[in-house]
């Protein structure tokens, strides 16, 4: 039988570093690059931070919840890891790309969960939204809008009242956060093959900011967000409650 070797990382928080430390007396520790599977201890914003950090090494990622909601990790359950492991079912999730210029540059990030462009001053945005080349919204005032995958569909996108995309569907949810006008506009959902271009129409009045889940770029002047089906993470589940049956139990609650 094939030996499995693991990378084991952990957030900066006592209940994670308690966590490690059992398993690294259990489980020999391997460079990223040698290891079969990196398992990741802490809660959403680690994992996402994790995806980013560690993609080069295209390994499955196996997340173990010490955080609050753990949406992208399993339960810090007891048990064997490794045959926790062997009885997972995998997830591919494909990043969002921003390409994000500012007044002196140009930037590209991604995102698993989704792209927010927002106020960053008292003063609302005025921001003009293009879908393929065809200008959509003329004037979005509010405090901002954001771009969610299925995956990021049930995070800040489910807080600002967007929809919850099935996990399979080849769709983009843009949603607007705050909306003064059109008030009435409660965003789209559009396909994945869109690109989609955010501009500042007011950039010395109306400053904002682009988060691309956890990476901020200030002073933004426009942003253009597209999927990138040439990078993707696997992400592991137990079966009994993975990925797919979280999004689904979101639809359903009340």
């Amino acid at each position: 039988m094939k030996r499995i070797n693991l990378h084991i990382i952990a957030d900066k928080t006592k209940k994670a570093e308690k966590v490690k430390q059992s398993l690294v007396k259990l489980h020999s520790h391997h460079s990223p690059k040698a290891c079969d599977y990196i398992v990741v201890i802490g809660g959403d914003g680690f994992m996402l931070h994790s995806l980013k950090k560690y993609q080069k090494f295209n390994k499955p990622f196996y997340g173990i919840n010490t955080g609050n909601r753990g949406f992208l990790l399993n339960k810090n359950t007891s048990g064997n890891l490794l045959a926790k492991i062997k009885k997972t079912n995998a997830i591919n999730l494909f990043p969002l790309e921003a390409k994000i210029r500012t007044q002196d540059k140009i930037k590209k990030i991604i995102a698993i969960n989704e792209v927010s462009i927002f106020r960053s001053t008292r003063q609302t945005t005025k921001l003009e939204i293009h879908l393929d080349k065809k200008k959509r919204i003329k004037e979005l005032v509010g405090d901002g809008v954001l771009v969610a995958t299925p995956a990021g569909s049930t995070a800040y996108n489910l807080s600002a009242k967007g929809p919850i995309l099935n996990l399979d569907s080849h769709y983009l949810a843009v949603t607007p956060i705050s909306p003064f006008n059109p008030r009435g506009w409660r965003g789209a959902i559009v396909s994945n093959q869109s690109k989609i271009i955010i501009k500042n129409l007011d950039p010395k009045k109306r400053p904002v900011n682009a988060v691309a889940d956890n990476i901020e770029i200030k002073n933004v002047k426009y942003v253009e967000i597209k999927l990138n089906k040439n990078k993707k993470f696997v992400l592991l589940y137990n079966k009994k409650f993975g990925l797919k049956e979280r999004n689904l139990a979101e639809q359903f609650k009340f």
